[in-house]
């Protein structure tokens, strides 16, 4: 723990140009380490291809609505998994060719309708029954990018942790690699200002789930992990001055 913290105190501070001009909100969320790691993630990892399908679990996160935004502008079929009807509604007006929504009974025959030509790339931010289910739709050399776990955080026990189909790794030949976004940092500047150009083009939009008050903290935590938040989560300190 000790390492990762010396780590996050030598983040660079990055000066954002002036002739792209961005909210302060942008800076903590699409253009800070969650869009970074949505970037980096599906980019050099997940590698898509036009064409190819890529699935996105925990999909109306902050950094889950972006990677989708992003296989789309690289010309790939987005499908999310998100948890409530009004996020899936919003994964699609952000261009997802389809949302499922994971507490419905019949999300697995969903999922599978929504993929009928396999999945290439499969961003997997929750692990479980929903990460299994995905991996038996992956295709041959197909790519999953494991950017977290949120179904087997804080378990009391390790027992019955998956996947329990990890043998698809092996008779599908796929690629499994996980990353901490520290490991990015230097090449923050140009994929930020990709970013921006992305933005002011309308092929990303950025949203965020706003608690006021330093003393509603714990609960927006609690929301984090109840998955009660749509785009990034931010707690406001203090209210923003007046003009």
């Amino acid at each position: 723990m000790s390492t990762l913290i010396s780590e996050i105190d030598e983040i660079p501070v990055t000066k954002l140009p002036s002739f792209l001009p961005m909210p302060l909100t942008a800076t903590l969320g699409v253009l800070g380490v969650t869009g970074m790691t949505a970037y980096f993630g599906l980019v050099d990892i997940g590698r898509p291809k036009r064409g190819e399908t890529v699935v996105i679990s925990a999909a109306a996160g902050g950094v889950g609505s972006i990677a989708g935004q992003i296989a789309k502008i690289y010309g790939c079929r987005a499908v999310g998994i998100a948890g409530s009807r009004e996020k899936c509604e919003w994964l699609k007006q952000l261009g997802f060719d389809a949302a499922i929504n994971r507490r419905d009974p019949d999300w697995h025959q969903q999922l599978v309708a929504a993929c009928p030509m396999g999945v290439d790339v499969n961003f997997e931010n929750v692990g479980g029954e929903i990460g299994e289910a995905v991996l038996d739709l992956m295709n041959i050399h197909g790519r999953v990018v494991l950017c977290g776990s949120i179904s087997q955080y804080n378990q009391d026990s390790r027992e019955g942790l998956g996947p329990r189909n990890f043998f698809n790794f092996l008779t599908r030949r796929l690629k499994l690699q996980g990353f901490i976004i520290l490991d990015y940092i230097s090449r923050f500047p140009l994929a930020q200002l990709r970013m921006m150009w992305w933005i002011k083009r309308g092929l990303i939009k950025d949203r965020q789930t706003l608690v006021r008050g330093l003393d509603k903290a714990p609960q927006a935590l609690t929301q984090l992990f109840k998955g009660e938040n749509i785009g990034k989560l931010l707690v406001e300190i203090d209210p923003p001055p007046v003009a």
